[in-house]
């Protein structure tokens, strides 16, 4: 047996064992991978290295993007932007069938790009909108699963820290193209979604009573633009050269803060060392992470272990179709167990090297592995976006489930046109000059 499949086992033996005895994901990530390499080198130099590699793996310039991305989703979160990201949306949908359903879907498209967060986007849109719903004679299971649904859509949409991790363990894939490469799929993710709610609410016979007079729109519209020049400043400043991701994050986090306290004025100073302290454990769980993967991304390298499951695949068909259907139908699998960050972290330094192989972009691959991991936040048995929609609506799982099920048909089909499809992901970043 050649040492990357001894390797191999020995990190998927060794970490599936302990991720079952509750150990923490970074130390079971750490250990796995000090061991798998043991075969191959002695004890004190196995442990150098990998204290080596911690330190190379977070001494890097583009990781100072994702602290202050994630704080300024906190300010973002207790600033009162999702309210009028709310109202905002219920201008655009109309009356349509199901229009507050349409509205949670569009709310959770622009508060997760502006949070980067999809587990607040389904917590703010559920506890507002919700109640709101069930008021107007919509079902509860109905509006949890279409809040968590189309939660995830802020993961895609940009700026997003599962791109900026990604950018990191590819070797350098650009932030900005990744960015602009994750809108399309996000946005069409959000457009199936609402092809769901209209057909589902047109059936159940869910129409909104009120009515938005044209001053009332123009009112809103001027209340959300303040929120909304968040995305067009951050993100045409990254695209447009003016600033890079790193500068980007700190232009978001003051710009945030302005805001909500001097614009909004929904936070108060003395709110702020609690918003600073949530947001370092935040940081604190997604370095250390980053930091231990790079042990694995190493151990993998040096005992060529994507080459031996290239190999693997090989045999089992040469045809890249079929070998990109498998890796997607893994990373599905994979998704719904593992949490984003930890899987992007591992099974990027697998699958992209062979992806490559097809001529797949990083690009492209990147958005597709973000695409299926996001499918697991929504997916038992511990996607964290599902159980708190469900926690928000105060309902059951197992009733929510079957409504969700739609949702995952379409989703999944619009996951084959990103796997499949080149320009679903790269048209925007080639427009732009990528």
């Amino acid at each position: 047996m050649s040492i990357a499949l001894v390797s191999g086992l020995i990190i998927a033996v060794v970490l599936v064992v302990l991720l079952l005895l509750g150990v923490p994901i970074a130390i079971s990530i750490g250990v796995s991978s000090l061991l798998a390499i043991l075969p191959t080198l002695n004890f004190d130099a196995s442990v150098l290295t990998g204290a080596q590699r911690i330190f190379s793996g977070i001494s890097v310039f583009t990781l100072i993007a994702i602290p202050f991305f994630i704080l300024a989703g906190n300010i973002m979160n207790r600033g009162g932007i999702a309210i009028r990201l709310i109202n905002f949306a219920k201008v655009l949908t109309g009356g349509a069938p199901g229009a507050l359903a349409h509205t949670n879907v569009v709310s959770n498209m622009l508060f997760g790009a502006i949070s980067g967060s999809g587990v607040a986007a389904a917590s703010a849109m559920g506890s507002i909108i919700g109640p709101v719903q069930e008021k107007e004679g919509y079902d509860r299971d109905f509006s949890a699963a279409v809040n968590i649904a189309s939660a995830p859509t802020g993961l895609l949409i940009p700026p997003s820290n599962v791109l900026i991790t990604y950018s990191l363990v590819s070797g350098g894939t650009s932030v900005g193209a990744l960015f602009m490469a994750g809108y399309i799929p996000g946005i069409l993710w959000g457009l199936g979604c609402m092809v769901i709610v209209y057909f589902m609410a047109r059936k159940r016979g869910y129409r909104s009573t009120a009515r938005v007079t044209m001053n009332q729109a123009f009112r809103i519209f001027l209340e959300a633009i303040p929120s909304l020049l968040l995305i067009v400043i951050v993100i045409g400043g990254i695209v447009g050269g003016i600033f890079t991701a790193t500068e980007g994050s700190v232009v978001a986090v003051v710009y945030s803060l302005i805001l909500s306290l001097f614009f909004y004025k929904t936070i108060k100073l003395k709110e702020l060392p609690e918003i600073f302290r949530e947001s370092a454990k935040m940081t604190g769980i997604i370095v250390l992470l980053i930091g231990v993967s790079s042990i694995m991304s190493w151990v993998m390298a040096f005992t060529r272990i994507p080459e031996a499951i290239s190999a693997i695949l090989l045999n089992i068909t040469s045809n890249k179709y079929m070998i990109i259907l498998i890796i997607n139908i893994v990373l599905l699998f994979i998704g719904t167990f593992m949490d984003t960050t930890p899987a992007v972290l591992i099974f990027t330094p697998i699958f992209l090297p062979i992806c490559q192989q097809f001529g797949m972009s990083a690009i492209q691959f990147g958005i597709m592995l973000t695409f299926n991991l996001c499918i697991g936040t929504i997916t038992p048995p511990v996607g964290n976006i599902l159980f708190v929609g469900v926690k928000v609506a105060k309902t059951k799982i197992e009733n929510v489930i079957k409504m969700v099920i739609p949702f995952y048909a379409i989703i999944i089909a619009v996951l084959m046109l990103v796997a499949f499809i080149p320009g679903v992901s790269m048209w925007l970043p080639q427009l732009m000059g990528y």
